[in-house]
């Protein structure tokens, strides 16, 4: 019988462990690999029969990947605490790992909330992860955005899963801030430079993007909420590139 192991990594999310150990439910094996969360997210998870890591936090990737080296089984299903596996998907990942067709991993599409709000556009449309794949030939890399590098071909699931990654604007707003402090690390350990064109072009443009080509304005006011705020995502990236670059520290 084929076995699966389903890894949650986790930073305070006692908002959300509950709901999304038991939406894996499936698993044979459950891992939560947590960053020394101070909320309730251990105490909650301890009472659910899964596997607890506690790992000081360093990169996304690292992170990931250590927990995979932990899994029992080979077949790896990564859950973001803020996703929840749909009943459709459940199935579509029992029937995959029993017929694989020569893949190694495969892509599963997200269904994007914010405030609890489904967005159907501004981008999300077409948003996909790899999720579900074999430890042996994948591996992930990249210190923000991970991605997933495979050593095999990679297939997709026709269902989606749900991601509740924003709960309300302020929570937006913290994640960005957060994230963007990491990116601008990284950029600036690669030598990058911040300049005006970073500054001033390239928030414009990610706005139009998400608001007229990526058909964010058919979400109504959430989606120009939504391009607005990605936006300054891109605009609070280069400037603390641009503080790092001229060796001031945040305050």
């Amino acid at each position: 019988m084929i076995k699966i192991s389903a890894i949650i990594p986790t930073l305070n999310e006692e908002i959300h462990i509950r709901e999304a150990i038991e939406s894996v439910g499936f698993a044979d094996e459950i891992i939560v690999i947590d960053s020394f969360s101070t909320d309730k997210t251990l105490e909650i998870a301890e009472k659910m029969n899964v596997k607890i890591i506690k790992r000081k936090f360093d990169d996304f990737s690292s992170q990931k990947n250590f927990a995979i080296q932990q899994a029992e089984h080979s077949w790896i299903y990564i859950l973001d605490a803020d996703e929840r596996v749909t009943l459709a998907v459940k199935k579509e990942i029992l029937e995959a790992v029993k017929k694989p067709k020569n893949f190694v991993g495969f892509y599963v599409g997200r269904n994007f909330y914010f405030a609890n709000k489904k967005i159907n556009y501004c981008g999300w449309q077409r948003d996909k992860v790899v999720r579900l794949f074999l430890k042996e030939h994948c591996k992930y890399s990249g210190v923000v955005h991970e991605t997933i590098f495979a050593n095999g071909k990679i297939g997709f699931l026709k269902n989606k899963i749900d991601h509740f990654g924003y709960r309300n604007y302020d929570h937006f707003i913290s994640k960005i801030n957060y994230y963007s402090t990491l990116k601008a690390k990284e950029l600036h350990s690669k030598g990058k430079k911040a300049n005006a064109f970073h500054l001033f072009i390239k928030p414009t443009a990610r706005f139009f993007i998400h608001y007229f080509i990526r058909l964010g304005f058919l979400d109504g006011l959430a989606g120009l909420i939504l391009a607005k705020i990605l936006a300054y995502s891109v605009f609070t990236r280069y400037v603390k590139l641009w503080l790092l670059n001229n060796g001031i520290k945040e305050t």
